[in-house]
């Protein structure tokens, strides 16, 4: 199964909705005085929509993302004028001063700052004629995340495993994509040295109590794409890793979603389809004729059928956000 303009096409007009839907909205909010007393749209002018921060962030990314795969996308006007409205210096500046405010330096930390690292990526990478100035325009929200996970990496004693927000190896796989995309050899070099020191020796990690009831990315899968970005000699490091991960049931077979409607069960789609995205590079990264190959696509197939044909149309809890990990797991 990949990706056809249809899918893509229909994956875009989620976001470029929701990305204009000020509510409902889970704010994720600190406040510092009465002042800060605002709605959505006040505090974050950009990444107001799509129910939350960081799914308004991914949404941009999608947008771009489907139009570098299809550049005579339907909606790709629809698209630009989104981005023309929304990317201004002004708006960027207010962006940058929530997260410069006190007591916000967690803010988003670190899902967040992964996924505007991608956006990020996504305009440096983009053939619009716009994209270099759109780029520009971000960059001193870009640069301003881009210090904070450097500095929260020299920090950060011991990696945060979970399957949900907090994981550490999801953000670092989107930050090094960016710091190669980029040549940033120092932001490189700082996530190249906190996965070895997290991850490098980790054996027999225990796959089989996963997955937990809200999690949207397998903690075990995750951090095996990251080293694949990370370790020349990848495929022993997996083999320590996930010994006959063939076996691990609970790992191989898609999660159940027993509610759509329900925002923390919905998750599980989400699981299921970055899971897919973490096989198919795991498998990338591995011999032809290791072991793992051919139940890891049986693995893929699994998971894209579970979860896939639940993302266009879907209820609001998974539709404000599905399309972005379905995008990734059909490339």
């Amino acid at each position: 199964m990949e990706l056809t303009q249809r899918q893509a096409d229909a994956f875009a007009r989620m976001p470029l909705t929701y990305l204009r839907q000020e509510y409902p909205n889970h704010i994720m909010h600190l406040l510092n005085d009465d002042g800060d007393v605002l709605p959505p749209r006040d505090l974050h002018p950009i990444f107001y929509g799509c129910f939350d921060w960081h799914s308004a962030v991914h949404g941009y990314w999608l947008l771009l993302r489907c139009l570098r795969l299809y550049p005579e996308l339907p909606c790709r006007a629809e698209i630009i004028a989104l981005f023309d409205e929304h990317l201004t210096e002004q708006n960027v500046a207010q962006e940058v001063a929530y997260f410069t405010a006190p007591f916000r330096a967690s803010f988003e930390r670190p899902y967040g700052y992964g996924w505007l690292l991608a956006l990020a990526d996504e305009l440096k990478q983009s053939a619009l004629p716009q994209a270099e100035r759109w780029q520009q325009t971000l960059e001193p929200l870009t640069q301003d995340i881009r210090a904070r996970l450097i500095d929260y990496l020299s920090k950060l004693t011991y990696p945060i495993r979970v399957g949900t927000h907090y994981n550490t190896a999801f953000a670092l796989a989107l930050g090094l994509d960016y710091s190669r995309t980029l040549a940033d050899n120092t932001l490189e070099r700082a996530i190249l040295d906190a996965a070895m020191r997290f991850y490098g020796v980790d054996k027999q990690y225990p796959a089989h109590y996963e997955p937990g009831g809200d999690e949207y990315i397998s903690g075990a899968l995750t951090e095996a794409l990251l080293m694949s970005k990370v370790t020349d000699n990848f495929p022993a490091w997996f083999d320590d890793f996930l010994p006959d991960v063939a076996s691990v049931a609970a790992l191989m077979n898609p999660a159940e979603v027993s509610d759509r409607t329900d925002p923390k069960i919905a998750h599980l789609d989400g699981l299921n389809l970055s899971r897919a995205w973490c096989m198919k590079h795991i498998g990338r990264a591995l011999p032809e004729n290791h072991a793992a190959q051919q139940p890891l696509k049986d693995a893929v197939a699994r998971h894209l059928a579970a979860s896939v044909e639940h993302v266009v149309g879907s209820h609001y809890s998974g539709g404000h956000w599905l399309a972005s990990f379905a995008l990734l797991a059909l490339e």
